[in-house]
């Protein structure tokens, strides 16, 4: 092996840029961005969450997330609202309506998802989630443990 293929980070995105192959074309054709689906996905699976809270989940850094956050209130897709409890504070949530996209792109996803765990063996691809929440799970409890 050379040492470009023993580099676990260069493997992680050559795999998550397989398997992004299978859903691109999903998300051109509703006119996202990765980085809009993630936000949908996270906020259609939680309803309300403020941007720091999305920053976390979608793995996307906070003044990239001003940006994007801001592009999809112009589409529509997103609508900021006060927060009740502390008017300062700002929640995101889906624009109405916009729910029914997002379960339509979930259904194709699926399928995608399904072809691509057929053509590389559904047990590999549960081996592979296993351990990246495992590797993700002990990097948690060693942060945990330093607090």
């Amino acid at each position: 092996m050379t040492s470009t293929q023993k580099n676990i980070p260069l493997l992680l995105m050559r795999v998550r840029e397989l398997m992004m192959r299978n859903f691109r074309p999903i998300l051109t054709e509703w006119n996202l961005t990765e980085q809009q689906w993630r936000i949908l996905r996270a906020l259609y699976e939680s309803k309300t969450l403020e941007p720091r809270e999305l920053c976390d989940i979608c793995c996307i850094l906070s003044p990239s997330m001003a940006g994007i956050l801001k592009r999809m209130e112009e589409l529509n897709l997103i609508v900021k609202v006060p927060s009740k409890l502390d008017k300062r504070r700002v929640l995101v949530e889906i624009y109405p309506g916009v729910e029914s996209m997002v379960k339509k792109i979930l259904e194709a996803n699926m399928k995608a998802y399904d072809a691509f765990a057929k053509q590389i063996g559904e047990n590999l691809l549960i081996e592979l989630e296993a351990n990246l929440v495992s590797v993700l799970q002990k990097q948690a409890e060693l942060e945990e443990s330093m607090d």
